[in-house]
């Protein structure tokens, strides 16, 4: 993640010597290849041209004709000639269009926190690299697609874009390549390879098939009935566990000779075959299978077992049938099986088979009560996350929340129009997902959203403000946070609570810290406020207090005070087993040894602060880190590795969009590794050793 640069808590303690040169690998983060492509070799040969030679191409096609996956093979391929990287944005289980640039930032590594548009944002920080952006799935947003792809590609001329979508985005620069069906002729077409691949997959028993030239007929006149749509040929091949060929072939038959669907039947014939596979493969599943089906559809992207089962369950499908039957449908190929570092197994459904599935949840008269379901559950797990997230599970908590964006997204969707004391409550209790991952302008967004709709009163509408003054903060809105972190005071103080007003003393007072006032916020937080308003000591407003006080005894110079003050904020945290806020205590204990002089002890804490930041993708905290660092490693005489670190920081803060903060601590602090390290080497060196740095990934 660093580039060349590794912090670990096992370090030297001395930062003396250059680690040396090592390999950078490229940044993306495509997702895994299926194990099924088949053919495609003149479409992959022009895609490789057109993505050397245009700057806009949209993959055209039917649901289910395999756009994504021939995007996939593509990018893959052309990854090593893209110096930013190549990175997928999956948009299908985006349903809220002012997510889009959120999400596209989010995909390439932007954790904006700045008070700029989120458009601007994302456009200066595209505008000197060079890299390839894939948005797949944008049919459903395909005004909001053209608006953010026209402003990219007209700010940042290194940037290539690859979209796939049933609709071109309909640009001047556009260059649109239709993905056909597989050709299904003969007994050695694509589409007859990909559907015994996926036979051979689903049974053993399937070789003896294609071993037998009059049998392979008859598979030929399946793939041609398909109309050499993969997913059909796919769904079809799964089917060959229970089946035989010849039963295959007479049932699709009947199907596509007595299509009642007159949705289906009104569609163009390649939209109407993959339909009717679709409605086959319905037909074809047990009664709780296709119930599940159904109910799987509110799932946007993936989801997990626990999920499903208390989503889904009910009725005839108890929660103890649940995985059973998911089981079942994944044998089927209708759901997809993919696991995932971390987060442990997860499944999701295409978005065809979803949309079938949705239409079947509406003619049960189930959307209602699914979609509510839905929500409820993802509520109590952002509740469950808040109150475990000072713990030992932070790191597990920080993965499971990140894996569930999509389906937190849906859920506070629905909550702000059904239920807005909900909405309030799990916007709330996603405080540390907005604050502490990266999330700061959605977070925002939906809590402004949540507090209009919801009674202004009460514990839950003190925490969303609260949280509201937490990204305010983050964004450098320093009026709002002060606003916010009064209010925030006087309801506490009504509430009768210690812990919200604490929090509501750690807003104020990094509100007035950041922008230079470091003795009104030792009064807002050090250890007499905190005695006036008591609470537990281990609870999340104590603790941000302390670092708070940490902080403000730094900038007025009293080191060995704030190394007592953040010695007790790490112990407490190594007591409860947490990460993110005992890393913030390594950094004071950092800043505190390079103001006693102590550049090795410095160094030391820093490294141990970004091994904690790294293990929860806190981008504000490895910046902040890598900027220390350097000053102790300047004030240690190195002035080279000083001046790299200070280009991988300057990388950093460039995803988080506000350089230092605008804080003049943290700008002192950084300029005067900067001055150490160019009287150290020289000022042509270190414009040599800073670009290097910079040049390290930051994915």
């Amino acid at each position: 993640m660093f580039g060349e640069y590794s912090f670990h808590d096992n370090q030297a303690d001395s930062a003396d010597g250059d680690p040396g040169p090592a390999p950078c690998p490229v940044p993306g983060n495509l997702p895994p290849e299926p194990a099924s492509f088949v053919g495609r070799e003149q479409e992959l040969q022009l895609l490789e041209g057109l993505l050397r030679e245009r700057r806009l191409v949209t993959l055209t096609g039917v649901g289910g004709v395999g756009k994504s996956r021939l995007a996939l093979r593509a990018v893959a391929a052309a990854r090593q000639a893209r110096p930013d990287g190549v990175w997928w944005a999956e948009l299908s289980p985006l349903r809220d269009p002012s997510l889009l640039t959120a999400t596209v930032a989010h995909t390439v590594g932007l954790a904006d926190r700045s008070p700029r548009p989120p458009d601007e944002e994302l456009c200066a920080w595209m505008a000197d690299k060079e890299l390839l952006l894939v948005l797949d799935t944008c049919e459903h947003l395909v005004a909001d697609c053209r608006h953010l792809v026209g402003e990219l590609l007209q700010t940042a001329p290194g940037l290539t874009i690859l979209v796939t979508s049933r609709e071109p985005l309909g640009m001047p620069t556009e260059e649109v390549v239709e993905v056909r069906p597989l050709p299904c002729e003969g007994a050695d077409s694509d589409a007859l390879a990909l559907f015994r691949a996926r036979a051979l997959a689903a049974t053993p028993g399937a070789a003896a098939v294609f071993a037998d030239p009059a049998r392979i007929s008859v598979a030929a006149e399946v793939c041609r009935r398909l109309d050499g749509i993969p997913l059909a040929l796919e769904l079809a091949g799964a089917r060959m566990r229970l089946w035989t060929l010849e039963h295959m072939a007479e049932r699709i038959g009947e199907r596509f000779e007595v299509l009642s669907d007159a949705r289906a039947a009104a569609l163009p014939r390649r939209h109407q075959t993959m339909r009717t596979t679709i409605g086959w493969s319905h037909e074809l599943c047990e009664p709780l299978e296709r119930l599940l089906w159904a109910r799987l559809s509110v799932f946007t992207g993936d989801f997990d077992i626990a999920a499903a089962r208390a989503v889904c369950s009910g009725g005839p499908l108890p929660a103890a049938r649940v995985e059973r039957v998911l089981a079942g449908l994944a044998t089927k190929s209708v759901v997809l099986r993919i696991e995932e570092r971390g987060t442990g197994p997860r499944y999701r459904m295409l978005d065809t088979i979803r949309e079938y599935g949705q239409d079947w949840l509406g003619e049960l008269g189930e959307v209602e009560i699914v979609t509510d379901r839905h929500a409820h559950w993802y509520a109590a797990l952002s509740q469950a996350a808040d109150r475990g997230w000072l713990g030992p599970g932070q790191v597990d908590w920080y993965r499971r929340i990140t894996a569930e964006h999509a389906q937190l997204r849906t859920a506070l969707e629905h909550l702000i129009a059904a239920d807005p004391t909900a909405a309030l409550e799990m916007a709330g209790a996603l405080w540390f997902y907005w604050f502490a991952c990266g999330h700061v302008h959605e977070g925002r967004g939906f809590l402004e959203r949540a507090l209009r709709a919801a009674p202004r009163s009460g514990a839950a509408y003190n925490q969303a403000v609260w949280a509201l003054g937490l990204t305010a903060l983050l964004q450098g809105d320093m009026d709002a946070a002060q606003q916010l972190g009064g209010e925030c005071t006087r309801d506490a103080a009504h509430l009768a609570d210690p812990e919200r007003e604490l929090r509501a003393g750690y807003l104020h007072a990094v509100s007035v810290l950041m922008p230079g006032d470091p003795v009104r916020a030792l009064r807002l937080a050090g250890p007499r406020a905190r005695a006036g308003h008591g609470g537990r000591t281990s609870g999340a407003g104590w603790l941000l207090c302390k670092l708070a006080t940490g902080y403000a005894l730094c900038d007025l110079r009293r080191f060995e005070e704030a190394t007592e003050e953040a010695r007790s904020l790490r112990e407490s945290c190594v007591e409860l087993g947490e990460r993110w806020l005992r890393a913030y205590a390594d950094y004071i204990l950092a800043v505190a040894a390079l103001g006693l002089g102590d550049h090795g002890e410095a160094a030391r804490h820093v490294r141990a602060m970004l091994s904690g930041k790294r293990l929860l993708g806190d981008r504000f905290g490895i910046a902040l880190g890598l900027d220390l660092l350097a000053a102790a490693v300047a004030g240690l005489g190195d002035g080279e590795l000083a001046a790299r670190l200070l280009g991988t920081g300057h990388a950093w803060w460039r995803t988080v969009g506000r350089p230092q903060m605008g804080s003049p601590s943290l700008t002192a602090l950084r300029d005067q590794g900067e001055r150490q390290a160019r009287a150290a080497i020289g000022d042509a060196a270190y414009e040599t050793a800073f670009l290097g740095g910079a040049a390290a990934p930051t994915g």
